[in-house]
């Protein structure tokens, strides 16, 4: 019976080393995740450190004094890859509450030490430090580059389905509604700018006969008879000559 119960032990604590040494999420190549949302992860994979462990930090490395307020709690795990602009390092936290209490201690820790070869961030569950900085605007746009993603799965329908189709349809009347208020007001506004372009061209037409008449006539331009002789005439023969 004791045998039995230390075999179980046994395979217990094997299991649970075994899912600690696992990273928490797998791509499909076995490329862990957090390798993958290093910049330029594809030239980074191979030369990348995944930490599990406080003392695998620091033995890659090295023990620094902002360490000190980095704890691998909840199954954190960290990744660290070498750029140009500094030793990139990011520790990945399973809920947002533990990378919020670390990023509390982190920025403790930093106002203690002052140290500017440090440039810290905390991105979505990630905590990410740039060690060794070299350039301080290079540091900043490395951490730019830094982008916390997860993808939600859910196992059976999505329970915010109706909520998305709600929010897709407002957005669909909305864009429709501003397109045709556009579209009107843009009608309106060309047929105006078209009227008044054709009719100054009407009226400087106009303008330009009625210059070159030498006689007065009442009809502004429009058919009358000529019993009296004072509409001008169009310099044209007419039939009967």
């Amino acid at each position: 019976m004791l045998r039995m119960i230390s075999l179980i032990l046994v395979l217990v604590f094997n299991l649970q080393m075994d899912h600690a040494s696992k990273s928490q999420e797998v791509g499909d190549d076995g490329i862990p995740v957090i390798i993958k949302h290093l910049p330029d992860w594809e030239t980074k994979k191979d030369s990348a450190i995944l930490m599990k462990t406080k003392e695998e930090l620091i033995e890659a490395l090295g023990d620094r004094a902002i360490f000190q307020a980095v704890e691998f709690v909840g199954g954190a795990e960290a990744v660290t890859a070498e750029y140009p602009s500094g030793r990139l390092l990011i520790i990945e936290h399973n809920t947002p509450q533990l990378s919020i209490d670390a990023d509390a201690k982190i920025k403790t820790r930093l106002d203690e030490l002052a140290d500017n070869s440090i440039i810290y961030r905390r991105i979505g569950n990630y905590n990410v430090f740039v060690l060794d900085v070299k350039n301080v605007q290079d540091a900043n746009a490395l951490l730019d580059k830094v982008r916390y993603e997860k993808v939600v799965q859910w196992l059976s329908e999505d329970p915010f389905q109706w909520e998305k189709l709600q929010r897709a349809y407002a957005l669909f009347v909305g864009q429709m509604l501003f397109s045709t208020i556009l579209a009107v007001l843009l009608g309106v506004g060309a047929s105006a700018i078209l009227g008044v372009c054709v009719g100054m061209v009407i009226f400087h037409v106009r303008e330009r006969k009625r210059k070159k008449w030498t006689r007065f006539s009442d009809a502004g331009g429009m058919i009358r008879l000529n019993l009296d002789e004072l509409q001008e005439m169009p310099d044209r023969k007419l039939l009967k000559d």
